[in-house]
């Protein structure tokens, strides 16, 4: 956004669009100025009055000039005031040091070019004693309307000033007596001069880098950090998650693969990370929930996956990310090398899969890792299983190995994860099979189990 006159210090910026819609800053020297206007200003009303003039576009051409800002403003009824802001300039002495304290780093003058303001820049100047942002009583208006306080036409200024002052703060500068051109030609001239000076004398440098490092590294005071507080800009809102991943690109080329790579099978496993980086997006909320809510007892898995999404802080083990990607149901060619992979059968792979899609991780502890219940959990588990049913209903368990109970004359059994959940089972053929998710209670669990073998 640039001035077109600029003839010596002052700079006019021609009429600025309408502004549809969100706040006439963005940045936080633009916000901080409309701090000091909303400050100041005694009459809400005349503010929300000169946010309309600005917003509508009622402003005309802004002249900037060293302690003062014009421009004329028109009323709805087409009648143009004249309105001024005046900010006070500062003197020789203080611009002198406002331009040491720029030379002393290279960042000052980086960010500067850059259009920015940077944040100890104005820290720095302020702890001299050099208020470049402009605070409560800074803002002086002068309007034809002649109203002694902001009126609709000054705060209707001030508003778009704002919107100058994001894309450039040499517009800020200029204000407090130096305009863009003079300010970068003494910001040379000071850095040649010291660099031909050999610098600031290495004893001051050294003590100062010693009084600003712990342990070797640069420092801030608490005190400076927590003043900067209201310097550094809100956090911007996160990003929409797309609703799903992306597609991952095709490895088909003219060119043969290196021995050993299969581009088909990498197409895979990219499509998969992607899927898990998407999930990751979306459900990190939940993951979190999930995972400040884990069970007592020692769970192996923090918490257990919704919908076969294993949310465990620990990496998968091969047997655990082979069920995982079988979960998905792929392509058979690639089922049979993820059970081949992973050291089971194609039917021990069935029976992971299936207790991955009921509870991840743990899930497929409880199917094919077995464990022994010390004295204490086997007298809990026992409390449990007879405090679920009443005396008449209590069906017949026998323990079998390890955390295992069957039910006699049923096809049905209970495990008990080593995370105090019971997991229902019945048996399939040769073998017991997952029959559902893991509850608290293990007479829910059961009756899963029991209703799994009825049908």
């Amino acid at each position: 956004m640039s001035g077109y006159g600029h003839e010596g210090d002052e700079r006019t910026f021609a009429a600025l669009p309408p502004a549809r819609g969100g706040s006439f800053a963005r940045t936080w020297w633009g916000l901080t100025w409309l701090k000091a206007l909303e400050d100041t200003a005694l009459d809400g009303e005349q503010l929300k009055a000169g946010r309309r003039h600005a917003r509508a576009g009622a402003v005309g051409a802004v002249s900037v000039r060293p302690g003062r800002i014009t421009a004329v403003v028109q009323d709805r009824d087409g009648t143009a005031y004249r309105g001024d802001v005046l900010v006070r300039e500062f003197s020789a002495e203080e611009w002198e040091r406002l331009l040491d304290l720029a030379v002393d780093s290279a960042g000052h003058i980086a960010a500067l070019l850059d259009r920015e303001m940077p944040p100890h820049l104005v820290e720095d100047a302020s702890a001299a004693g050099l208020e470049l942002l402009p605070g409560i009583g800074d803002l002086e208006p002068q309007c034809g309307c002649e109203a002694w306080d902001h009126c609709p036409h000054t705060s209707a200024l001030c508003y778009q000033v704002a919107r100058l002052l994001d894309e450039d703060p040499f517009v800020l500068l200029l204000m407090r007596g130096r305009g863009e051109r003079t300010l970068l030609d003494q910001l040379q001239a000071r850095s040649a001069a010291r660099a031909a000076r050999g610098g600031r004398g290495a004893e001051d440098a050294s003590a100062e880098e010693t009084a600003g490092q712990v342990g070797g590294m640069p420092g801030v005071s608490a005190e400076e950090a927590f003043a900067a507080g209201f310097l550094v800009p809100p956090l911007p809102a996160p990003p929409v998650a797309l609703p799903a991943p992306g597609r991952s690109p095709s490895l088909e080329t003219d060119t043969e693969p290196e021995p050993g790579v299969d581009p088909t099978a990498l197409e895979f496993l990219a499509s998969d990370a992607a899927g898990r980086a998407h999930r990751m997006l979306v459900e990190a909320p939940a993951a979190g929930d999930l995972a400040g809510g884990a069970s007592p007892g020692g769970a192996r898995d923090v918490g257990t996956a919704v919908g076969g999404s294993d949310v465990s802080p620990a990496p998968p083990t091969v047997a655990q990310d082979a069920a995982r990607l079988a979960a998905d149901s792929p392509a058979p060619w690639i089922t049979a090398r993820l059970a081949s992979g992973s050291g089971r059968s194609r039917a021990e792979l069935d029976l992971a899969t299936r207790a991955w899609r009921f509870g991840g991780a743990a899930a497929l502890a409880v199917l094919e890792e077995e464990w022994t219940p010390d004295a204490e959990a086997l007298a809990w588990a026992g409390a449990r299983l007879a405090e679920a049913w009443e005396d008449d209903d209590r069906p017949v368990l026998r323990r079998s190995a390890g955390a295992c109970w069957t039910v006699v004359g049923a096809e049905a059994q209970l495990r008990l994860g080593e995370d105090g959940r019971w997991w229902p089972y019945l048996k399939a053929g040769a073998r017991w099979s997952p029959a559902g998710p893991a509850d608290r209670d293990p007479a829910t669990a059961l009756a899963t189990a029991l209703s799994s073998a009825a049908t």
